[in-house]
């Protein structure tokens, strides 16, 4: 028997390609343009795009389980980016995990 929240569906997707759509707009870089933490910042940045298109080619596939663990990726670089400070997320604790 399957356990209710344990499936990946097309819907659960399409929801996490929406919340980090939503992180994605909301990011600002927070690091200086010559500081190596911008450079840091403008790395984990095109990571966490690069996934995030990866995931929706992906959902478009209908291969639902790499979209979903290529969304989580992006995501997770995002929220470790806001973490470590390098984002100025305006302190959305929704969007994001932060320290505090």
């Amino acid at each position: 028997m399957t356990a209710k929240g344990s499936v990946i569906t097309e819907e659960r997707v399409q929801r996490y390609i929406r919340l980090t759509s939503q992180a994605l707009e909301k990011i600002k870089i927070a690091a200086p343009e010559k500081s190596f933490n911008r450079k840091l910042a403008d790395d984990f940045l095109r990571m966490a795009k690069a996934y995030f298109d990866d995931a929706k080619d992906f959902e478009e596939k209908g291969d639902l389980v790499n979209a979903f663990a290529c969304i989580n990726y992006s995501h997770g670089w995002l929220d470790s980016g806001a973490r470590i400070g390098i984002f100025d997320v305006g302190g959305d604790d929704k969007l994001f995990t932060l320290y505090e």
